[in-house]
Parts: C-alpha cells; sequence; structure tokens
C-alpha cells in the first residue's frame, strides 16, 4: 500500500490538536473504548476547532499496563474493544454481560477489569462465524504479523501467562516440530487471538473514518523500542540483542535528563540493526505500514535513538554506566519510503539531542517536537516560541509531564518568576500555555485534555521512573463542555487554527 498523505504541517494550514488516549474515556464498562463516548468526544474536538487527535500506542499492554511496553508492536489492544458495539453487531446479549460491576469512574482499575472484559471477549467469540469472508480476507491480509501473534498469545496463555523465553525450550526457540505440534493443539486458541483482532481493527477503522468525517485526522504513536516479552521478539530472535537463552545482553535506555538523575533504564532488547539491513528492513516496513493503516500521522518516539541510541549492559541496575551506539540514519527510512511511498511522521526529538539528530530530522523532512513546559528552565531556551521553526509540533505537555497546572504548583521560585516574565498572566497557567502555544508559529498545538480542564497533578498519565499508578487517569463523562469548545474554537480562529 502505497500512502499519499502529506507529512503534518506540509499542508500549508496551521492546525490545533488534542491529546487524549481512548483508555481515558469515561463509560460503564472499566476502561475508555471505541464506542459511543469515543463519538462523542470527537464532536466534541470538531466543535472545537480541533483537527487533529493524538493517542498512545493502540497495542495489547504487558506489564504495567504501559502503551509503551506492549507485547506485539502492531496487534491491537482487546481492552479498547466496546461492548456496545459487539451489542450492536449481536456477537453479544445483554445477559451475556450481566450486571456490569461498580468500576471507578476517575481511574481504570486493571486488575479487575481485564479478566472481566476478556470473559466478554471469550462470549463474544462463541456466536461470531469463523468462515465470513471478511475475517478471512483479514487474515490473509494481516498474515506477516498476525499468525506469530495469535500463536505467541495461544502458547502465553498455555503456560500461565510467562514469559516467552522460559517456556520449553523448543518452542523458545521456534523449532519446527515443537510449533507445529502447538498449532495443532491450540487450534481455538490461536482462532480467537485472530477474532480479536479482527474485531479490534473493524472497530478502529469505524473510529478513523467517524474522525474524517469530522476533518480530523488521527496522530498515532510509534515507540522506538518493543518489549522483551512480545511476539516481536519471539518470532524474530535474530533481530535483537539476546544470548542463547533469549535473554538480553544489552538493554534500552537513556542517560540522566530532566526526568531522573539516574538515567532511565528501559529494559527493552536493543536491535541488530546489521540483521535487520540484510533483510531490507522488512520488520520495520511492515509495523510502520500497520500503524500508517491505523493512523494518518505517526509519531516515532525517542526518534533520537535512530541516530544514536544508549546502550546499557543488561546486567547494570541503572543507565548511568551506557554508552551511545550508532543508529541507522536515513537508511532506514530510505528503505520504509521506497515501500510505502511519503511517510506523514513526526519525529520526537526530545532528551539529550545532538547535531546529528537535528541533521537527521531536517533530511528527513521530519516535523520536530517542543515541550512549553521545559522552557522554563533555562534562559533562551529550545522550547520557547521564539525559537521555533514554523515545522514544529508545539505541546504544553505530553504523557510524560505533569498537567501544566501541577507543573506550576511544584516549580521552583526560579522557574515561577520565569514563566511569568514570558506569558505574563498566570493565575490561570494551564491556558496561558494554550494561548502560548496557539499563538505561536509552530505549524500543529497539541494539547492534553487535563489541561483544557486546568486540572492538577492527579490527572497525570505517566510518571517516568514510577512503577505503579501510571496509564489509568480517566476524564469525566461531561467535563468537556461546549463552554471549553467555545472558547478553543475562538483562540484557533483569531491564530489561524481553523
Amino acid at each position: 500500500m502505497t500512502h499519499t498523505s502529506d507529512p503534518i504541517g506540509r499542508d500549508e494550514r496551521r492546525v490545533a490538536g488534542v491529546l487524549l488516549h481512548p483508555t481515558s474515556l469515561p463509560g460503564r464498562y472499566g476502561v475508555g473504548d471505541l464506542g459511543d463516548e469515543l463519538t462523542t468526544f470527537l464532536d466534541w474536538a470538531a466543535s472545537a476547532g480541533l483537527h487533529l487527535w493524538q493517542v498512545l500506542p493502540l497495542n495489547p499492554t504487558g506489564y504495567g499496563n504501559s502503551p509503551y511496553n506492549c507485547v506485539s508492536s502492531v496487534a491491537g489492544n482487546p481492552l479498547l474493544i466496546s461492548p456496545q458495539r459487539l451489542l450492536q453487531d449481536q456477537l453479544l446479549a445483554p445477559e451475556m454481560i450481566g450486571d456490569v460491576p461498580q468500576f471507578p469512574v476517575d481511574r481504570v482499575d486493571f486488575d479487575r477489569v481485564v479478566p472481566w472484559k476478556g470473559k466478554l471477549l471469550r462470549n463474544a467469540f462463541t456466536r461470531f462465524d469463523a468462515k465470513s469472508e471478511a475475517f478471512d480476507r483479514f487474515q490473509s491480509e494481516e498474515r506477516d504479523w498476525l499468525d506469530d501473534f495469535a500463536l505467541y498469545m495461544a502458547i502465553k496463555e498455555k503456560h500461565g501467562g510467562a514469559s516467552w523465553w522460559t517456556w520449553d525450550q523448543d518452542l523458545a526457540r521456534r523449532e519446527t516440530g515443537a510449533i507445529r505440534k502447538a498449532q495443532g493443539e491450540l487450534q481455538d486458541e490461536i482462532a480467537f487471538r485472530k477474532f480479536v483482532q479482527f474485531i479490534f481493527f473493524k472497530q478502529w477503522h469505524a473510529v478513523r473514518d467517524a474522525a474524517h468525517a469530522r476533518n480530523i485526522r488521527i496522530m498515532g504513536d510509534v515507540p522506538i523500542y518493543v518489549a522483551h516479552d512480545s511476539a516481536d521478539v519471539w518470532a524474530n530472535r535474530e533481530l535483537f540483542q539476546l544470548d542463547d537463552r533469549g535473554e538480553p545482553t544489552v538493554v534500552a535506555g537513556v542517560p540522566p535528563d530532566y526526568f531522573s538523575t539516574t538515567g532511565q533504564r528501559w529494559g527493552n532488547p536493543l536491535y541488530r540493526w546489521d540483521k535487520l539491513k540484510e533483510t531490507n528492513y522488512h520488520w520495520w516496513i511492515t509495523r510502520i505500514r500497520t500503524n500508517l493503516e491505523m493512523a494518518d500521522i505517526v509519531r516515532l518516539d525517542h526518534f533520537r535513538g535512530f541516530a544514536a541510541y544508549w546502550e546499557v549492559p543488561a546486567h547494570e541496575p541503572t543507565a548511568i554506566h551506557g554508552r551511545w551506539m550508532p543508529g541507522p540514519g536515513t537508511e532506514l527510512f530510505d528503505a520504509i519510503r521506497k515501500a510505502l511511498g511519503n511517510l506523514p511522521l513526526v519525529a520526537e526529538d526530545l532528551g539529550f539531542i545532538t547535531p546529528e539528530v537535528h541533521e537527521l530530522r531536517d533530511t528527513l523532512g521530519f516535523a520536530g517536537m517542543r515541550i512549553l513546559q521545559f522552557g522554563f528552565s533555562t534562559p533562551d531556551s529550545p522550547h520557547l516560541p521564539h525559537r521555533f521553526s514554523p515545522h514544529t509540533v508545539v505541546y504544553t505537555g505530553t504523557h510524560d509531564n505533569d498537567t501544566a497546572r501541577g507543573w506550576f504548583s511544584h516549580a521552583t521560585d526560579a522557574e515561577r518568576d520565569t514563566a511569568g516574565m514570558y506569558l505574563g498572566d498566570c493565575s490561570d497557567f494551564s491556558w496561558a500555555l494554550i494561548r502560548e502555544a496557539y499563538t505561536s508559529v509552530a505549524e500543529t498545538a497539541i494539547v492534553p485534555v487535563p489541561d483544557i480542564l486546568g486540572l492538577g497533578s492527579d490527572a497525570r498519565m505517566n510518571r517516568p521512573g514510577a512503577n505503579t499508578d501510571n496509564w489509568n487517569w480517566r476524564l469525566q463523562a461531561g467535563s468537556l463542555t461546549h463552554a471549553h469548545a467555545e472558547k478553543l474554537r475562538r483562540l484557533a480562529e483569531i491564530t489561524g487554527r481553523v
């Protein structure tokens, strides 16, 4: 498939967007999903003059429920499947749902929601016609990743959720006889996993159509790395730096930075870029192709890792004792562009950035990112609007930041003084940052929903380095009002973003 969408900003339109992951939507089923609450949100966004909706990775999450630690880099997250849509498609009957538990409305209780929703999906599978033409076509078109993913999940289920490198070694090593035996013994579970993906993509494509009908484009998110315990690594061991047991020899991370004095030891296995090159980067091409079928634009997380990445010995407890290693550079993107055509990608060029990273971004023609919250710690910061180039996506903050209000309440006196000098009135700091983003020369301005609502740190999505209480924030039903929409639309009109 050739993609002809223009990269963000190249259509010469100034646009405003909103950041909200679907799990944060309200609803009665314990976690935001792809049902009517999402349609209501899109209606509100359109009324607010917002033409871009950014989501976090939509893949099935693993340990810690992080969208950046998924068991597949291309599959969809079953938690996002809407029971309401399953009812409408007659894959569920009301009695199959029964009494919905009293889930929290302000947080996702993953420990309760995951098993409850999994049972619903298994009930729905009993009413599904696996011989449908649409299902056959889906399996054929997505075979490049679907077969391995479904088999991986089926074997993982059989092993009680254990990580793949702890399985019987013939399965961990994907020996032909063991794989064929598993395919035969686990046919029903494999079919169920494929069904779940079929339903997810059916519902997601309906969401994308609904967004387009409202003149809203979707920005997806592709993390540079994948989880060790994932179908990607299990099915492609030769592409990652692993030992004979399947354990990483080196892992990903970043050196000490704004978020952590010891750096961040992410723990993801690192690529063998030499082996990827031998395949003409086929795995990466498949990954980008699938993500561009889900979104109109894709944000490349940790873009600097394509220029040079931080390699940490696997035995190190922190990321301090790592080293910089060269990434694939333009060669990777040349191969992807040759296979897919134009690449509507945004470079997340944050952290320790060198001239080589900017050179790679500019050579590829990707927009970069700037975060207004970062602008008040040093004089003449590149994150302040007077330093922006137009081909930029500016945020008040991202999923990794505190909310604007939360940041201001915890800022140092010097940071508050700098913010006041630059912004003027900071009595409503959230709105002051939104106004600064909209009035900047950046072609795209994106605001997280908690900043639109002026919420404090309780609405923060992620605290980098923390192991608990992340990714679970939910929007309260009715919080986004007509007044919020009118105020944003008026600002968009004044600043040329409608």
